[in-house]
């Protein structure tokens, strides 16, 4: 265990000795954090500016599922997203060859294409996440108490634990059609995630609960901290993140069985 966080140390420092390489970067990356909070905040306050509630949401539960979608991206961008998109994206490992040598490394395959690539930028992200959850719960004032809060954090856990899993299953696929971006067709699809699940129709809810379950990751927390998330449906998620991430695991080794080196 001590020698995994060490090497998850080295390839941070790695990472950011290389981000500080293009300081230009940081700019941008400001921009696009402070843009992307932008307009995700104007688009409640248009909304819930016509309407007290929507499909059963207000401003404040809204507002609370845009902060844990927007810490939830920052993780992606942080260190998971990251790292499987040097894998399975465009110029990734898999297309270009490198994943030979990562084959050779004396370490645990899944663990070395998870957390190898980090992008320190999206601490911008998570701020404003984290941000954008505490007017959530300011908003929410003594109706927050410190069950709500375990529970909030138990859900965000689970959700955490989801997403690795179902980007990881995205990624896998690569070995079997490498010349297909599965990690940028979920990037898209998590753009649905921004907003309650009431809101789409029926097929689509259907799809985004049970076949690619990217609702749940921020619906879930966010009822959590609204105090409207029942027992069975937090067992349900921690059982579902549990599940993921085994069926995940194993396809990526079945993955790796079908993976043909560049120089074979």
């Amino acid at each position: 265990m001590i020698r995994y966080l060490r090497l998850m140390g080295a390839f941070a420092r790695v990472s950011a000795q290389q981000e500080l390489a293009y300081r230009a970067n940081f700019a941008i990356g400001l921009l696009h954090s402070a843009l992307s909070l932008a307009t995700g905040v104007a688009s409640l306050w248009i909304v819930f500016g016509q309407i007290e509630r929507l499909q059963g949401w207000d401003f404040t539960s809204a507002l609370a599922l845009l902060g844990v979608y927007l810490t939830l991206s920052a993780l992606n961008r942080l260190v998971i997203g990251a790292s499987l998109d040097a894998l399975a994206g465009l110029m990734g490992d898999i297309w270009t060859g490198r994943f030979d040598f990562t084959l050779l490394r004396p370490a645990n395959i899944q663990f070395l294409v998870s957390f190898r690539q980090w992008r320190f930028l999206a601490l911008v992200d998570a701020a404003l996440g984290l941000g954008v959850l505490g007017v959530a719960a300011a908003r929410l004032g003594a109706a927050l108490t410190l069950a709500r809060l375990a529970a909030f954090a138990l859900a965000l856990a689970a959700s955490t634990a989801t997403f690795y899993a179902v980007l990881l299953l995205f990624a896998s696929l690569v070995f079997w059609s490498p010349g297909f971006l599965f990690t940028w067709l979920f990037n898209n699809l998590w753009q649905l995630a921004r907003w309650p699940l009431g809101l789409y129709p029926g097929w689509l809810r259907l799809m985004l609960t049970w076949v690619v379950p990217l609702g749940l990751m921020t619906t879930l927390p966010t009822q959590a901290l609204m105090g409207a998330l029942r027992p069975g449906m937090m067992l349900a998620a921690l059982g579902l993140a549990a599940a993921l991430t085994l069926v995940a695991s194993a396809l990526f080794r079945v993955g790796l069985r079908r993976y043909s080196s560049a120089s074979s």
